[in-house]
Parts: structure tokens; sequence; C-alpha cells
């Protein structure tokens, strides 16, 4: 098997570790074809291929949460691995919007610690080569994590606002499994009367449903506050015309009503981080 075929073999592995530690699927294409492009350019063979696609792609990701730029152009060095702890590890899809808001707060080294041990089983030792310190170091490091993200569920769920928010920026990027992680499995979208006559459907049941109908659109929304509840709403000539009213529970949206009753849109007031609450 030549390099090309044996990266196209580990693409999927490094895609879905890329995934989790990003927790952006796009940047995770970006890096690991990255990761191809290293390769491509190394001269000498390489003992352990998937052991050292790891390593390079993790470090890509970790120059990523440092920076959220593009990464430097210079060559990453990397020490050969074996065996390969992570080779037969599938992604699995556990971590929830309420997850993803803590893993946002971590370090980045406390990201990768935490992650490419809980979520893919790699040995401390290995942990250690990826991040170029000890293993006690990363073993801290993922402690300390664990720690975090072990905090008491009010702490650690997302505000409402996190969820509306988060979920609007999946419609628009057209982010399917984002959606359903987002959604209660008996999740509605339901309307008044002055929304359906505005063309907004009347309603849809259940979870993959309502992500296959948001899924890519709403793309012109802005985040509003419906009195005291973040919501996100369609203007027109500056004025709000239809409201997305979200009932946000245990960081999952259960139900979703579109609005467009007149007394409804006068308390629909613009939204900016200053605003947000809960």
């Amino acid at each position: 098997m030549d390099s090309t075929e044996a990266f196209e073999a580990e693409r999927p592995r490094l895609i879905g570790l890329a995934s989790r530690v990003l927790a952006d699927p796009s940047e995770a294409e970006d890096v690991v074809q990255q990761a191809w492009l290293r390769l491509d350019s190394t001269g000498s063979d390489i003992e352990n291929l998937p052991a050292w696609l790891t390593t390079v792609t993790t470090r890509l990701c970790l120059d990523r949460l440092k920076a959220r730029v593009p990464v430097p152009a210079d060559e990453v060095a990397v020490a050969d691995l074996s065996p390969d702890p992570v080779e037969t590890v599938e992604l699995t899809d556990t971590v929830g919007v309420a997850l993803q808001v803590v893993l946002n707060r971590l370090s980045p080294t406390e990201r990768v610690a935490f992650v490419l041990h809980d979520s893919f089983g790699f040995e401390f030792a290995t942990i250690a080569v990826v991040l170029d310190t000890t293993s006690a170091a990363a073993r801290k490091l993922a402690s300390r994590a664990r720690t975090k993200v072990g905090e008491p569920a009010a702490q650690e769920r997302p505000a409402a606002w996190e969820v509306v928010d988060a979920f609007m920026a999946a419609a628009r990027q057209g982010e399917f499994d984002r959606l359903i992680r987002m959604l209660a499995p008996d999740a509605v979208v339901t309307a008044d009367a002055a929304a359906v006559m505005a063309g907004t459907p009347s309603l849809i049941e259940g979870r993959r449903e309502v992500a296959e109908f948001f899924n890519g659109s709403a793309r012109s929304a802005l985040a509003v506050l419906v009195g005291d509840r973040p919501a996100a709403a369609w203007f027109h000539l500056g004025k709000a015309r239809v409201v997305f009213d979200f009932e946000v529970d245990d960081g999952v949206i259960r139900s979703i009503t579109f609005r467009a009753d007149a007394d409804v849109l006068q308390q629909v007031a613009r939204r900016d981080g200053a605003k947000r609450r809960d």
C-alpha cells in the first residue's frame, strides 16, 4: 500500500479525532489535509504511519486551539509512537452541547489531554509526546480538565442563549449532526396563526424532521430577546417579522415556536453579548 492509500485509510479516523478536539468539522477537514501535506513532503519512510499521523494531526489541532488562525507553515517534528493507542478506536458521538461548552473553557493543552485520554484511550506516555511534556504533567492536565468537566450540572450546562446561538449557527452552516445533538428526541416545531399566515409550517414533529427543516436554512435570522428569553428572528426593513421562540431544557432544545403575533413582536429586541442572559 502506497502512502496515498495508507493515508486515505486513516483519514476517517483522523477527521474524527480532529473534529472531537476542535469541535469544528470544517476546520478538522482542513487540519487533516495539512497532515497529508506533511506526509507528502516527508522523504523518509515512516515505520508506524497511523501513530505518526495521529501525532501530526493532534499537534496541528493544538496549534489551532492556541491561536484559531491558520497554522504556521513550519514542519511539525514527530517522534515515532508504537503502537498507536487509538489505531482501532472509532469516534463516538457522546459529547453533547453542554459538554462542548465546558470543553471550550479548557486551556488548549487541557482540552487535548482530556479528549485524547478520555475519548480515545491514549496512554499518558503518548499524550506526553504529543504535548512535548512528561507523562506526569499530561496526567495532571487531563485530571484538571476532568475536574472542570465534572463540576456540578448547574455550572456545566450551557446558558439558554448559548444553546440557541449554537443551534442557529449549525443551521446556517448546514451541520446536520450538530443540530441532531442539540435537539431532544421528541423535539417539535409549532407556530401561531400569524406565523402560519406568513408562510411558516404549522407543525414539525421529531428530532430528525426538525433538524432537516433547519439544516442549511435561517441564514438571515438574527439573535434577539423576546422579553427575557433568548430567541432568533427574521427581520424585514428593520422590523422583526417572525420570531423563533425556543424552549431549552437541560442543555437541549425541546421545542421551537414560530411567532408573528403583533403583541409578541413588540417584545423583540436585538441581542448582543451584553444583552445575553438565561
